[in-house]
């Protein structure tokens, strides 16, 4: 059987996390390839400035799934700590999603 490297919330949640920083890496290098452009080359400065408008954009999109999966990591916790019954997090939760 295949190993799914996003087995559970806090794996997916580490990837999108690890997605933002690598973007925002991306995007300094683009500010600075952009400063140092000669200002009469304007067709690059544009095209890098609409490099650096998709990586904002895809920032907010990427930060916003973060705060998403976070919120359901929080929400999994509470509903299996209220349920009590001393069950896994992950087979309970796994259960609860087949419903």
């Amino acid at each position: 059987m295949t190993q799914n490297p996003f087995e559970n919330i806090e794996s997916a949640h580490l990837y999108v996390r690890l997605l933002v920083q690598q973007v925002q890496e991306v995007e300094a290098t683009v500010a600075a390839e952009t400063a140092s452009l000669p200002t009469d080359d304007q067709r690059r400065i544009d095209a890098f400035r609409l490099v650096a408008f998709k990586l904002r954009e895809l920032n907010k999109q990427l930060s916003a799934s973060s705060r998403t999966l976070n919120d359901l990591r929080a929400l999994r916790r509470l509903l299996l700590s209220e349920r009590g019954d001393g069950r896994g997090e992950e087979t309970a939760f796994v259960e609860a999603e087949d419903r």
